[in-house]
């Protein structure tokens, strides 16, 4: 299931760290260190979204 988690983490993660960036750059801060936080911030928010993908993912290809 790790490996499962790693390889959804590489699509959640980066679409998380992009709408983070997205939301900073709408509500009108431009400059780097806002930027930086938002994606450090989607990035990290990403690992246990990820692994409750997988979870979930897995718990059903189980069950079936």
């Amino acid at each position: 299931m790790l490996r499962l988690a790693m390889i959804l983490y590489s699509l959640i993660g980066t679409t998380l760290a992009g709408i983070g960036v997205i939301v900073v750059l709408v509500a009108g801060y431009g400059t780097l260190n806002p930027i930086l936080v938002a994606a450090a911030i989607g990035a990290v928010l990403a690992m246990p979204v990820s692994w409750l993908v997988a979870r979930q993912i897995y718990t059903e290809s189980v069950r079936n």
